[in-house]
Formats: structure tokens, sequence, C-alpha cells
């Protein structure tokens, strides 16, 4: 289904998919950046840039530049994340595929190549800097003293963690040669201009893809405080340095970011305006809760479904028919399996669903609709699921337990049995999560 399809009320699913792609369509690259683009320096343009938006934001800018005028540069993007070339676009930017959301060897390979571009740059020259959710993934390059493997392995178990973005963040800024600001020093003298599109609740630009070429006022002290929180060890010379202040990354009002400028092109609270837009034009009363909701995801699918069944009993200031809309980072802590059970497969949004589900209990009239606007959830096929009013009944049918589920994070294979994942594919842009709930 496209934006231009407008379901009616009748038809819940294809309403709520309906929503969601006019979301992402306000969130995608060829739609915001021409506002924000400089113009062309006398001398050199170095596209540089990660995430897995980084494809498309790319693509945007060759479309945009002068033909006349000198671009080059690397971008690295997810695996499979790379947007078609429209027919008779140039391809002047290098665009590499990495691995998220553990980083690997092409990620680390594509880091190195950024940092070898931009040496020996001039105040003439322009770096143009595309940062997107997952860069942080994607554009590794460790501290001294830690190898690839600890990389690798220090975000699988913050990923586990339950730890909120902001914590992850502060984490692979003060762990890295490249991140929290690193990568504007090595641009020097060059202007710099970062575009950027959020994926982070409250859209602050040093903590999207870990702020590359943006000044960081988190510290050694609170990266070390998250480690500990969370029972992460570290190799002990690394730890050492953290504990000296060694890794410090460069502060707001150092030298190296004179004459910088950074432009967020496309946030979540745009993308739910659009949605509630979009809605209304439909005769639905719409409401956005926020654009940055965090916790665990179950838990906020839980909070989620006591506005909404109080608004189907007629007991809430929002009047029916309507959708509620929320957006921003939730987290899932995730379980080992009990013995002789399978891993769990799934992400935020589905975990919200299980959550969100469990709490409604088959009321009548609500349906829902989460998913992540990247089209990925966690690391699945699917961008998120479905919530009917018959959900559990269906489930049941089938012999599924929602509580098994649950309790070893499986919203997929749970979602999967329903029908109910929602499937689009990469979507080439990443504002974060997107919850529209429906109550009519």
């Amino acid at each position: 289904m496209t934006p231009t399809q407008t379901p009616g009320l009748d038809d819940p699913r294809h309403l709520l998919r309906h929503l969601f792609d006019v979301a992402v369509q306000r969130a995608l690259p060829q739609q915001n950046t021409a506002a924000h683009l400089p113009p062309p320096p006398k001398g050199r343009t170095v596209v540089i840039g990660a995430g897995k938006a980084g494809g498309a934001m790319a693509q945007a800018v060759e479309a945009l530049w002068p033909a006349e005028a000198p671009l080059s540069g690397l971008v690295v993007t997810r695996y499979h994340h790379t947007p078609p070339r429209p027919a008779g676009l140039a391809e002047r930017i290098e665009v590499v595929e990495a691995s998220h959301p553990v980083p690997d060897a092409a990620g680390l390979a594509a880091a190195q190549r950024i940092l070898t571009l931009v040496q020996g740059l001039t105040k003439d020259d322009l770096v143009l800097c595309l940062i997107s959710g997952g860069g942080s993934s994607l554009l590794t390059l460790p501290c001294e003293g830690l190898t690839l493997e600890d990389k690798q392995r220090i975000n699988r178990q913050l990923l586990a963690s339950g730890a909120n973005i902001l914590e992850m963040n502060t984490v692979r800024k003060h762990l890295s040669r490249i991140k929290g600001g690193r990568l504007a020093a090595a641009c020097a003298p060059a202007q710099v201009v970062t575009l950027t599109i959020s994926d982070v609740p409250g859209d602050d630009v040093s903590v999207i893809g870990s702020g590359p070429t943006v000044a960081d006022a988190s510290t050694c002290a609170q990266a070390l405080e998250v480690l500990h929180r969370y029972a992460i060890a570290l190799p002990p010379a690394v730890l050492a340095q953290l504990e000296s202040g060694a890794l410090e990354t460069p502060k707001p009002g150092d030298a190296c970011f004179s004459g910088h400028q950074t432009h967020l092109i496309a946030t979540p609270q745009q993308s739910l305006e659009a949605a509630a837009q979009a809605a209304r034009a439909l005769g639905l009363n719409a409401y956005i809760l926020s654009d940055e909701i965090e916790g665990e995801s179950r838990e906020v699918g839980k909070v989620h479904a006591a506005l909404a069944r109080s608004t189907a009993q007629g007991r809430s200031s929002f009047e029916r028919p309507c959708v509620i809309l929320s957006g921003g980072e939730t987290t899932v802590t995730v379980q080992p399996p009990a013995e002789g059970q399978p891993r769990g497969r799934g992400g935020r949004a589905g975990e919200f669903c299980l959550g969100l589900a469990q709490a409604l209990g088959g009321q009548p009239g609500v349906w829902a609709l989460a998913a992540d606007t990247d089209g990925i959830d966690g690391v699945e096929d699917n961008a998120g699921a479905l919530v009917a009013p018959d959900s559990l009944a269906r489930a049941q049918t089938l012999g599924l337990k929602l509580t098994d589920h649950l309790m070893r994070n499986d919203a997929y294979r749970y979602f999967e049995a329903l029908g109910d994942l929602v499937v689009t594919g990469p979507t080439h842009t990443n504002v974060n999560d997107f919850r529209a709930v429906l109550v009519r």
C-alpha cells in the first residue's frame, strides 16, 4: 500500500498501514535534503557518512548537487539497504554495506577509508557528512587496545541489556577513534556540514549515529557508569584509559567544531504529524502522545492499551473514532531461553505488540500497528506487527500462549503464526519507532 491509497474506517489493517507509509514517506531523504544543502565550495566536496538511510541520502545529494561541481566520497549503510539507483543518476558517491546492529570487518574497513578520505583537506574544501540511525554500528573503528571482536561482544551485551540509546552511544563514543566528534577533528581545516535524520528521543544530534562530527558532552566517567551498571567487562588496558580520561571526546566549544553546521533534515515528530494529518483527512481524531517515549517495550504497550481501553469505553478525553500515535525508542531486556526452548525472535515493535495485546485482552474496537520506520524490527525481516480485537482468540485456536512468547522475547513467531507481521523491506530512512492505535 502506498500513501496515495486511502482506506476507510471499515478497513482498520490497511488504514494503519497507510498511516505508517505516510510517516515513512515524510522522512525519505529525497523529500528533505534540498533545503539544507550548502553551496559548492571553492575547493573539493567530499561526502562521508553512515546509517541505514546512508544510500538514499547519498543519492539525494547526487541528484541535487550541480553537475559541474566536483563531488566524491564514501558512505556506509546496512546490508541490503542501498536503494535502487534511479535511471540516469550518475554515481559520484561510493556506497558500501556493512553489518548492523553488531559491527563487522566491512564496517571497520569503511571507517578506516573514511578517515583516509578526509586527510589533507584545506579551508577551501567542504565535507558533507550524512548521518542516520545505525551509524554507530556501521562506522566502527575501535580505540587503541580494543579489537573488533571486543566491540562486537560489547555491542551484543549492550543490545541485550535493556540499555537505552543514550547509554549505548555514550559507551560507543568513548571506545572509538571516529565517533563522538573525532571525525570532525580529522576533517580540519575543511568546512563541515552535517545532515542528519533523527532516530533518537529528543533529536540530540550528538547521539544520532554517535555523533562523529558533533561535539560530545558525555564523559568517560559516564561511559564507565553504564558499563558497570550492565556488568560489561573491558580489557584492562582499555578500562585504564577510560578511568584516566585518556579516551575523552572533543567537547562543545572545541576549536575543531568552529564554523561547522548541523541540520536535522527529518525527525520522528515530523513523521507523526504527517500521519496525524493523514488520519484527520480520513475523518479520524488524531492524538500524538510523544515522539520520545522510552522504556521496556512490553510495559509501554500496556500503557498504550490502558489509554485505548479507556477511550473505547468512553472514559477518556480522547474522542472516537481516533488514532493514538507515538514514537521514540523503547528497549527489550532479552531473557535467555529456558532449557529445550528456541531462542526468541523479534524486536522492540513486536514486543510492544505482545504487551499491548495482553493488556487489551481482546478489547472490541481497538486495532494497533507498531513498526520500526527503517523496515527492520531488531534483526528480523519484518518492520513490526499488527494487533486486532481477535488476536488472542486466533492465537488460542493455534495453541499459542502469549505469556510463553513474552517470556522468551519471541514476538516474531507469535505474529508470524497469526499472519500479522508487517513486512515492508528496507525503507531507506529511519526515524525510529512508529506506533498507531486505532479506536473506533
